[in-house]
């Protein structure tokens, strides 16, 4: 991975192309959320970026205008799915339910894009599908070749897509989950979705769902890498302008709250569900579609990081040692927003040997091992990861048991 770090700014909406568009709240300004720093490269300073939110005028759509270069954030990527029993767990019921309910037959061709392992592709090819992941993680497209699961090093867009059509025909299910908010070109990547799927087909997503954010005040979720904040009312818009039709919208409840789109081609067979009316008239009631809203969640954020920063200002000054659990994106925007440095959090464990060894963007707080948390026994934990909460509770139960305790500071402030 270079140094250098290649930045761009947007000046119209990823969605409509308006150029209307508002600025709704700040968060304090961040190094990107993945650039965890090896112990040779401490001494550089990280530069950090504006995360400032901004609202398109014309159709509601929430996004970044600071666009970092994708192959510095995405080249070297350092999450992986498969080391989350969780994420695991969701993709499994992911692949029964998209083959159940449309009745997807054998040998048809699955394409998951932003495949990192190759987790979900795992499932449907136990189903007996051809699968094909598309990944621009070197590394790890490459342990998912390894592991039987064929994987393209590359980026997605026009030209991938009409080669793969070109060599191995349309594909029936095309599947991008936690993928489509990272794209700057997001008419692009709908191009590209409309030429590879089949024409019974469905491109099935998952991104964080705007909704979820605001009412359980999730603004962690906001990171570089994560462009987009999407609502229902401004995608079904959008889709209808790239010859592509929106006929579910279902909410799950991975990373706190997230929403599963599920897209054919304009005028293909199914007829629209009821859960996309369902969620733009729940979109109306909370008027996010106005900027005022998004501004008054600002204030909200503040004051969730009052409290928590008065929690834990109290146990330092009772002499109570800190540490934190998961090193996740988010968790970069959450330290930095609410002041959680290397003189609060001793260091973090994290069970990704991904970033063991490795020190936190931008604040170079140490990434260990689990076992870090017996060896050296702080007094709290500081969950980062707080998607996981209940997991990483049930899991160290032993530090529980020597009265540790856990601090949870999302959706709501928790010691447990």
């Amino acid at each position: 991975m270079t140094d250098l770090i290649i930045v761009n700014n947007r000046d119209r909406c990823r969605l409509c192309e308006c150029n209307d568009l508002e600025r709704v709240f700040q968060l304090t300004p961040t190094p990107p959320a993945n650039a965890f720093v090896p112990p040779k490269k401490l001494s550089i300073v990280q530069k950090c970026f504006p995360l400032d939110v901004y609202q398109c005028v014309n159709c509601s759509h929430v996004q970044l205008l600071i666009v970092i270069d994708p192959e510095y954030l995405f080249q070297d990527y350092v999450y992986v799915s498969g080391t989350s029993p969780v994420f695991v767990k969701h993709f499994k019921e992911y692949a029964e339910s998209i083959v159940s309910y449309f009745g997807i037959p054998k040998d048809s061709f699955i394409v998951d894009i932003g495949s990192n392992d190759g987790t979900l592709l795992k499932f449907f090819q136990d189903y007996g599908m051809r699968v094909l992941g598309i990944d621009p993680a070197i590394e790890i497209a490459k342990k998912a070749n390894e592991e039987g699961i064929e994987t393209l090093p590359l980026f997605f867009g026009n030209e991938l897509a009409c080669n793969i059509r070109d060599e191995r025909g349309p594909a029936t299910v095309i599947a991008a989950n936690n993928v489509f908010a990272h794209s700057d070109n997001l008419i692009g990547f709908a191009q590209a979705v409309r030429e590879l799927l089949a024409w019974d087909g469905v491109f099935v997503f998952e991104v964080s769902y705007l909704v979820d954010v605001y009412e359980r005040v999730l603004f962690d979720m906001t990171y570089h890498e994560h462009l987009s904040y999407h609502l229902v009312h401004p995608l079904q818009s959008f889709f209808e302008t790239q010859g592509l039709q929106l006929i579910e919208s279902i909410r799950v409840d991975t990373h706190g709250g997230s929403l599963r789109g599920i897209v054919q081609l304009a005028g293909g067979p199914r007829k629209v569900g009821k859960s996309v009316s369902d969620l733009v008239r729940l979109e109306s009631k909370l008027e996010l579609d106005k900027p005022e809203t998004l501004k008054l969640f600002g204030n909200r954020i503040d004051e969730l990081g009052k409290k928590l920063q008065k929690l834990i200002r109290d146990l330092k000054s009772n002499g109570k040692s800190i540490a934190g659990y998961g090193a996740p994106a988010k968790a970069t925007t959450l330290m930095y927003h609410f002041g959680l440095g290397p003189d609060i959090l001793d260091f973090i464990v994290d069970d990704s040997p991904l970033k063991q060894g490795l020190y936190s963007p931008g604040l170079h707080i140490p990434v260990l091992p689990s076992s870090a948390l017996y060896e050296k026994n702080p007094d709290y934990v500081l969950i980062l990861a707080w998607n996981f909460a209940d997991t990483i509770i049930n899991n160290n139960q032993a530090y529980s048991k020597a009265n540790g305790e856990f601090i949870i500071p999302l959706p709501t402030i928790q010691v447990r």
